[in-house]
């Protein structure tokens, strides 16, 4: 079936659709209705249920004659280790932790914080969660005290799960400090907690509350799994609020299941067995999805990968893991292949591996300029897929779908909406715009299965955010244009659309613009205020690796390019050369606290910023003070 066909079919009988792709998990109760929407605009999938996410990750691929199978390979270059286990070693190793849950109390509906670095305990941890029902809350490894309280408060968990440390680089942090502080600024110091002892820094003294992994397991047997409700909450993902407050994102066990089984075959192309490498971080919905739950469900081999994209030791790490591990599908974000191309820009460190295995890369998490899908396409030789999604979808939303048809790329778009999104292009009145016009890209609903049917504890919230905006659609919060041929082009968030003088400029067509100079390895465009303009574009470039450029040519250059690509309206203002942009750890930009600095405002400190100093770099940059 082709693409149009395959899609129209998924929007006019969505029920049909999704049920006949549900069979391929086991129920362990079939559900009563497909869509419920008797609630609407809260809808509910296989509402009626039941399922247990774990079983149909492990279990049911041992029974199925795969338990000699590697599923998760770890792999390691900040540690030097490498290990591999089978589906029949992890199934066995979830089913003993998920017994030490039980020990401590945990039960179907408990929530439980996993505070960890990229180590395999962390994606036992999870899988032990689901395997007896108890809720999951990853939260980022090495999280600032204050957020990590915040996520607690509003989880309130039975139990705690860290590690001595995290290894990032040559550099040791120190999880427990702040896991301490955490818990005493959200008045739980006494809340109990498991703890892995890592060799770089092995526990030396333990809270009352604690006792280490080791020692927990060694006590420990397998149990079974628990089925649990299709509609019950697999996990808590907290995701930064506008207003400060994180957001408790909600995944429901069993359209979860469904749309991530169904997503590895028509949108990555992948057949069970395979190797899938997400090169993410667990506390991030990339690492949820494609770390862990969606390879596991389908039958791949999935890579825990703890190193950077260069560092660890250098620019070929990536191409190193390839090689050695026979990964077929490698998913990033486009800062790990600017990263990348910065360090080694003519792909010297690449000839050096045999990476023909790889079938495809998939770029997600910050819009891919074309001048970086088209390195990657010429550096790779095989297809260059940028998607788009979001934490509130947790899995893609506009992809160009592999496993159904290839369509043809179009560099700075992701392609076509996935079929179940019914996405639309709508004005500030909430009119359909004609194709080719910008406005803000909305998801009529209901949303296909295994999106976000709520906050955790806060369903106001939920509506207020994100569907109150124009009944009966769901509001993405980024803006752009459908083309005539049905192509999506995200070119950037709604807040981050500059308004010169009455025009709406993207961002993003500024930094695709700025982008195309041979001598930019990334950048970053905001607008700030202007008293005769309202606002004007600023551009911030990090150059390539060992670049020798005259600044005040460099500048007449790029704007002239801006000047020339998107015409002289868009003129920036300045632009400055930086040694690196200020990003979140999964590799986003924080332009809104950059714009922040620029207009002399006072701001939050982002928690999950990368490193901090580089805002006062940006604040030196702009002459100011840090």
């Amino acid at each position: 079936m082709d693409y149009k066909t395959l899609y129209q079919r998924s929007l006019e009988s969505p029920a049909e659709f999704w049920a006949e792709n549900a069979a391929e998990l086991v129920w362990t109760k079939p559900w009563e209705r497909v869509l419920n929407d008797t609630d609407a605009p809260f809808y509910e999938w296989f509402s009626g249920g039941e399922i247990n996410t774990c079983y149909n990750a492990l279990d049911r691929h041992c029974e199925a004659g795969r338990s000699g199978q590697a599923a998760l390979i770890y792999d390691s270059p900040v540690t030097g280790q490498v290990r591999t286990y089978s589906y029949a070693e992890l199934r066995d190793e979830v089913a003993t932790f998920a017994n030490v849950l039980q020990e401590f109390g945990v039960a179907h509906g408990d929530r439980v914080i996993i505070y960890m670095p990229m180590i395999p305990e962390a994606v036992i941890s999870m899988l032990a969660c689901a395997r007896i029902g108890a809720i999951h809350s990853v939260v980022f490894g090495g999280f600032a005290p204050k957020e990590l309280a915040a996520r607690v408060v509003d989880a309130s968990p039975k139990l705690a799960i860290s590690a001595s440390c995290g290894v990032e680089g040559s550099k040791v942090i120190p999880y427990l400090p702040l896991l301490d502080e955490a818990l005493q600024i959200a008045g739980v110091e006494d809340l109990p907690r498991i703890l892995v002892s890592r060799p770089q820094l092995p526990v030396e003294e333990m809270h009352p509350s604690a006792v280490l992994w080791d020692e927990a397991v060694a006590e420990a047997h397998p149990v079974d799994c628990v089925p649990v409700a299709a509609t019950d909450p697999l996990y808590i993902l907290y995701t930064s609020g506008t207003t400060g407050e994180p957001k408790g994102v909600v995944r429901p066990n069993g359209g979860h299941a469904v749309a991530l089984n169904w997503s590895m075959r028509n949108i990555y192309n992948m057949q069970p067995g395979d190797v899938y490498w997400a090169a993410s971080d667990i506390g991030w919905v990339v690492g949820h999805s494609y770390i862990v739950y969606a390879p596991l469900l389908f039958g791949c081999t999935t890579i825990l990968y703890e190193g950077k994209p260069v560092g660890t030791p250098d620019a070929g790490a990536f191409w190193r893991v390839i090689e050695q591990h026979k990964v077929n599908c490698l998913f990033t974000a486009p800062t790990a292949f600017r990263a990348i191309r910065r360090e080694d820009p003519s792909g010297k460190l690449l000839r050096k591996y045999d990476i023909s295995s790889l079938q495809a890369l998939y770029l997600a998490g910050e819009r891919c300029d074309p001048d970086t899908l088209h390195w990657a396409e010429k550096q790779l030789e095989v297809p260059v897929i940028d998607h788009w999604w979001q934490t509130e979808s947790g899995w893609p939303m506009a992809a160009n779908p592999m496993g159904v048809e290839y369509l043809p790329v179009k560099a700075g778009s992701p392609t076509v909406a996935v079929p179940g999104y019914d996405i639309r292009v709508l004005d500030d009145e909430g009119v359909e715009v004609p194709r080719g016009q910008s406005g803000n890209i909305m998801v009529k609903l209901p949303l296909p299965p295994g999106n976000l049917p709520t906050l955790w504890g806060n369903q106001q919230r939920y509506y207020d955010t994100y569907l109150s905006r124009f009944e009966g659609y769901y509001l993405t919060g980024d803006a752009g244009v459908m083309d005539e041929q049905g192509y999506l082009w995200v070119m950037s968030r709604i807040d981050d659309v500059i308004n010169v003088a009455g025009h709406r400029l993207s961002t993003g067509v500024l930094e695709e613009a700025l982008a195309s100079h041979a001598d930019v390895a990334e950048c970053a465009v905001i607008g700030v205020e202007d008293k005769l303009k309202g606002e004007m574009p600023l551009g911030f470039v990090v150059l390539n690796s060992g670049t020798q450029v005259d600044g005040e040519a460099l500048k007449k250059s790029l704007i002239e390019v801006v000047r020339s690509q998107v015409g002289p309206i868009a003129t920036p203002r300045d632009i400055l050369v930086v040694p690196r942009l200020p990003k979140t750890r999964s590799g986003k930009i924080l332009r809104g606290t950059m714009r922040m600095i620029a207009d002399g405002k006072e701001y939050k400190l982002p928690a999950t910023i990368e490193d901090p100093a580089v805002l006062d770099e940006i604040a030196s940059a702009l002459g100011l003070r840090g």
